[in-house]
């Protein structure tokens, strides 16, 4: 195992990439621009790796060092300890999972590149809230979508708490941003996705209905929390289509819609869950 480096000044450049990092607004222009993102807790470090991203150092207090002794001894890059108090005070808050990884970006995938061989696919407009969309891509991967679409002003999908609440899924989800809004769904119908945009609208079908029509590629299309799909959106889906729902009850929230969707969407038949 490396020798870990010990770092007891808060302001230490070295820890430059953790600083601040519950200051939303000051990450989101941040790491992209420096090409970071940050992975915290073990599985989630673990499944970075794996899934070939590039460690550039880990920030860990010492009772994690026998638990990620293993991943220090396969890294290059430099792992500092810290005490969990100079750890906090970095940050911004509690790390109670004791590890965290600056990770660097590989490049975006282009929206071509994502439809290429894809047979199911999400897309997301304005879902601007990280928990929502670290839910939607653990969802996508655990229920067969092949790729995720998202408009531009869609939360960052390795925005911190994003890649936590997925679980690390955002790693095996190919997904790119479409720059033309709307005009990127015209692009996506033109590549054979049929779009399908969720609404609580009464004239929707349900999903199972549409989905059992064909064709083979289908595009989901989810909106933002509360406000849901725009004008523009709607205007561009092929179908309208909604989750049947008790009497009195029109919508879920966008994590546990989309989560229900793409079971009835994976399903090659269309049947809905039981």
């Amino acid at each position: 195992m490396a020798d870990p480096i010990v770092v007891d000044d808060p302001g230490d450049p070295r820890l430059h990439d953790y600083t601040g990092l519950t200051d939303v607004e000051l990450r989101r222009r941040r790491e992209p621009a420096e090409g970071l993102f940050i992975a915290e807790g073990e599985k989630v470090i673990r499944r970075a790796l794996e899934a070939g991203y590039q460690m550039r150092s880990m920030l860990l207090s010492a009772k994690w060092l026998e638990t990620m002794g293993d991943v220090i001894d396969t890294v290059t890059a430099p792992v500092y300890l810290v005490r969990p108090e100079l750890a906090e005070q970095v940050t911004g808050y509690h790390v109670h999972r004791g590890a965290l990884a600056a990770m660097c970006r590989k490049p975006a995938l282009s929206a071509p590149q994502v439809l290429a061989g894809a047979r199911r696919v999400v897309v997301m407009e304005a879902v601007n809230d990280h928990t929502n969309v670290g839910a939607i891509f653990r969802s996508a991967a655990a229920l067969g979508m092949d790729g995720v679409l998202l408009s531009p002003d869609c939360a960052d999908p390795l925005y911190r708490r994003s890649v936590k609440v997925s679980m690390g899924a955002v790693f095996a989800v190919p997904h790119a941003r479409l720059e033309n809004w709307p005009g990127g769904l015209e692009m996506t119908g033109r590549a054979g996705f049929r779009l399908l945009a969720l609404t609580p609208h009464e004239k929707a079908v349900p999903l199972d209905t549409a989905v059992a029509k064909g064709p083979e590629r289908i595009a989901l299309m989810l909106g933002a929390e509360g406000t849901g799909l725009s004008r523009q959106a709607l205007s561009a889906a092929d179908e309208w289509v909604r989750i049947p729902m008790a009497d009195g009850i029109d919508s879920l929230n966008v994590g546990a819609a989309a989560a229900v969707a793409f079971y009835v969407a994976s399903n090659g038949r269309g049947r809905a869950p039981r």
